[in-house]
Order: structure tokens, then C-alpha cells, then sequence
């Protein structure tokens, strides 16, 4: 890959895009009296009901007490409820609650505005193309962090033994 001037800027355009994408999203959730963060946690539940807390946490990149506080708010509005799981006391498991089914229909209304608004402009196949570019991206960008890590903890045992 060159090194040319637009290379030079693709990474804050990557973050400003995604901070312009959370900004919108706030303002339009919140429409519906719900934050980003907690939009973010029903979804993670619908896709994976049953998914344990600290799964959950692990995959939002979110630290517990962080998420426990999205939790009991959710669950304080009647959309989410925290279950006993049955082999393990210690464990809690996230199940959506009816009343959050009415709210993921809009929600997923909501999303597909936001990603209307936001390919405005690109040919369908352009966003599909974008779309594959920016998963390569992401594994690129995994793989390094990946390497970097597995690297900081060779040099680690190598320093403590």
C-alpha cells in the first residue's frame, strides 16, 4: 500500500466517522429513552439470549461495573432480566423481556435510518464493497493487536522467567 496523502488521514476519518455515527445515534435513541450504550447491550442480548455477564462485558469491551450499572437500568425499565443459571449459583444469564420487543422493533427502525443516512450517496454495491474492505481492516488491525500482545508477553517471561 502507498504511502500517499490520503493514507496519511484514513485513520482519524475512521474516527471521526465513528464519532459522528455515536453522536447521531445518541441523539436519535434517546428518542426513545434509551442510551447508545444500553441500544447496544439489548442488541448484544438479542442476538445471544442467555449470554452471561461476563461474556457480555468481555464482548462490549466494557468493564463489569461499567455494564452492571447498563444492566440494572434495563432491567429497572422491564426490558432485560438478569436469570439464575443452573449450574453455576454464581452466574447470572441476560434475557430480553417482552416489553423490550415493541422498543427493538423501533430500535431496528432506528438503525436502519442511521445506515441509510450514513451510505446516502453509495451505490448499493459500493457498500457492500465498503463494507468487505473495512472487515479486512478490522482483521488486520485484530491480527496486529494480537501479535503485539503475544510479543509483550515473550518479553515478559523473558524478563521474570
Amino acid at each position: 500500500m502507498s504511502n500517499g496523502p490520503g493514507d496519511q488521514n484514513i485513520i482519524f476519518v475512521f474516527a471521526e466517522v465513528q464519532r459522528l455515527i455515536r453522536a447521531y445515534a445518541d441523539k436519535q435513541a434517546s428518542r426513545h429513552g434509551i442510551t447508545r450504550a444500553q441500544w447496544a447491550v439489548l442488541a448484544k442480548v438479542e442476538r445471544a439470549e442467555g449470554l452471561k455477564q461476563s461474556e457480555l462485558a468481555e464482548q462490549m469491551e466494557l468493564q463489569p461495573i461499567t455494564l452492571t450499572r447498563l444492566i440494572d437500568k434495563l432491567c429497572d425499565n422491564g426490558w432485560l432480566e438478569r436469570r439464575s443459571d443452573d449450574t453455576d449459583r454464581r452466574c447470572k444469564r441476560l434475557h430480553l423481556r417482552e416489553a423490550a420487543r415493541p422498543l427493538l422493533g423501533k430500535l431496528a427502525e432506528l438503525r436502519a435510518e442511521l445506515t441509510a443516512t450514513a451510505l446516502a450517496g453509495l451505490t448499493p454495491d459500493d457498500a457492500q464493497r465498503l463494507l468487505r474492505q473495512m472487515q479486512i481492516i478490522k482483521e488486520n488491525l485484530r491480527g496486529a493487536l494480537q501479535h503485539h500482545c503475544q510479543r509483550e508477553e515473550t518479553r515478559r517471561e523473558e524478563r521474570y522467567g
